[in-house]
């Protein structure tokens, strides 16, 4: 049988999943400010972000990610009590998630690059054991592939040795597919890794499509759909069983994207209670 212990660190919250009861974003952008102001995207909220590692242990959940634009600040002195209170709640950032930028587009990819690269500091401030960045959003030609690995392969040399694993997810117009994916973790001989997303990918080739990248997968955003009915436990389930037929064996981050749930944790809850009967009846079965 599947332990608790192991059940327990196969699960994390973004904060994405918490947006509502955040309410403001702090739109960091390349070129833009370094201290933007609030914006109540989502109203008013009724939590701070520093108050979410002790929610998150509360809920017996001790991996958490970050939305760049969740942070209200990027001064030190910030970013050290924010690690206070993830340390005092006995969680650990799993990814510091970098919410803008673009390394495919030839007329800003070098400003972007640099950008991205200002982030590292505060990933390992953090403590964060990955940062994920957005490969680009151009059409994946030759030319726009190219750049953007080119791009990836030096903020990757430049993370070496900081103890923070690159990565990037199949998102954008630049990544449509397995082919693309793929072909960038390979150029990128290791240095890279990748974030798989259930969400991120529609369509009859969808169920196909993340087969042929989960396996190589060392983190995963399982974002569940909604509609009137609740949750499409079906394609959930589906994606957790051929992410774990692929040979996926890394936490899924939870990702809460609707307003079926007044309580966002309730939403977040159910989700991990679905996870949670497939890999316990995989565990048995295995």
């Amino acid at each position: 049988m599947i332990s608790a212990m192991d059940l327990t660190d196969r699960f994390a919250v973004s904060t994405w999943s918490l947006h509502r009861a955040l309410g403001g974003t702090y739109p960091y952008r390349p070129g833009g400010t370094q201290t933007p102001e609030r914006q109540a995207t989502y109203g008013n909220g009724s939590v701070e972000l520093i108050d979410l590692p002790r929610q998150l242990a509360e809920h017996g959940i001790f991996r958490m990610e970050i939305c760049s634009f969740h942070l209200p600040s990027s001064s030190p002195a910030y970013i050290a009590n924010l690690r206070h209170a993830l340390d005092d709640a006995g969680v650990k950032v799993q990814t510091l998630l970098i919410e803008d930028g673009d390394l495919s587009k030839p007329e800003t990819a070098e400003r972007d690059a640099e950008w991205m690269a200002g982030w590292i500091d505060i990933a390992v401030a953090l403590g964060a054991k990955n940062m994920r960045v957005i490969a680009g959003k151009e059409s994946p030609t030759e030319e726009a592939l190219s750049r953007a690995e080119m791009h990836l392969g030096r903020l990757a040399d430049r993370m070496s040795g900081s103890g923070v694993r690159l990565v990037v997810e199949n998102w954008f117009v630049l990544l449509p597919g397995p082919t693309e994916v793929n072909r960038v973790l390979d150029n990128l001989n290791g240095r890279l890794g990748l974030n798989g997303d259930f969400g991120n990918w529609s369509g009859e080739g969808k169920y196909a499509d993340l087969a042929k990248i989960m396996g190589r997968a060392e983190l995963c955003h399982a974002k569940a759909h909604y509609s009137a009915a609740g949750l499409d436990a079906e394609d959930y389930v589906r994606c957790v069983e051929l992410s774990n037929a692929a040979g996926y064996k890394g936490p899924f981050t939870l990702i809460y994207d609707s307003s079926f749930h007044e309580n966002e944790w309730s939403g977040i809850l159910e989700e991990r209670d679905c996870i949670a009967a497939v890999l316990g009846k995989t565990a048995t079965i295995g």
